[in-house]
Formats: C-alpha cells, sequence, structure tokens
C-alpha cells in the first residue's frame, strides 16, 4: 500500500539559474573604466608619453588656454569644466599619422569635449578604425 502524501510543502531547491548581467562587463567606476579601455586599446597609452605631454603643451599655447569652440579661458584644473583639453579636431580611432598631426588638434574645455564633442562623435561613430 502506498504511504500517506504529506499536506506540507517542502521547500524546492532553485530550478532556474541566475544570469549574469549583459551589463557585467563594464565598469561601475571610473578608474575600473579607464583600465579596461587602457588595456583593449594600445593607442591609449600614447596619451601617457612625454612626446604628447610635449604636444599638448605646445597646442595649449598656440591655442592661447583658450577653448576653439566657446572661447572659454582654460584656467581650471581638472575636473574644472573650464579645464583644458587638447582634442583631435578629427578622431584618429588609433591613426598615428592623425593623432601626433598637430593640425589635427585644439584646445578645448573639458565641458565641451566631454559634452558637445561626444555627441558629435557617436553620431559619426561609423567610419575606419585602425
Amino acid at each position: 500500500m502506498p504511504e500517506p502524501v504529506s499536506t506540507k510543502l517542502k521547500t524546492l531547491g532553485q530550478r532556474v539559474g541566475t544570469v549574469s548581467s549583459r551589463f557585467a562587463s563594464q565598469a561601475h567606476d571610473g578608474k575600473e573604466r579607464d583600465r579596461q579601455r587602457q588595456q583593449t586599446s594600445e593607442w591609449r597609452a600614447w596619451y601617457k608619453t612625454a612626446r604628447w605631454q610635449k604636444l599638448r603643451r605646445k597646442v595649449l599655447k598656440r591655442d592661447f588656454y583658450t577653448c576653439q569652440r566657446t572661447g572659454v579661458l582654460l584656467i581650471g584644473k581638472h575636473p574644472a569644466p573650464n579645464s583644458p583639453v587638447v582634442d583631435h579636431k578629427k578622431a584618429h580611432r588609433g591613426n598615428p599619422e592623425l593623432f601626433w598631426d598637430e593640425k589635427n588638434l585644439h584646445a578645448v574645455s573639458k565641458a565641451y569635449h566631454d559634452s558637445t564633442k561626444q555627441a558629435e562623435e557617436a553620431k559619426d561613430i561609423k567610419g575606419v578604425w585602425y
């Protein structure tokens, strides 16, 4: 004869596994994001060279520490909105000729670079990547 069925439910084990977020590989803070970007794009190391620092100073002096897009004086210290950024007029995307071309560089404010410029580049993301 079969045994009687218990009226109490017993906890069932988890039947569905957890799915990791599709954003799991994205960094949650700025430093981690920068580290990941540095590892995936070799050209990012060019910004840490003495050659780049010298070229950057030359461009800032040439442009009189003035944003070439908005006219703002670049007198702030990073991360102030009026801190100086030397920007590539045409995105280099890893192309060394465009990266090091002084004529392709101009001084802009951090506020301009982080908003208007990034929106323009995102809109024009298609193209050749080196």
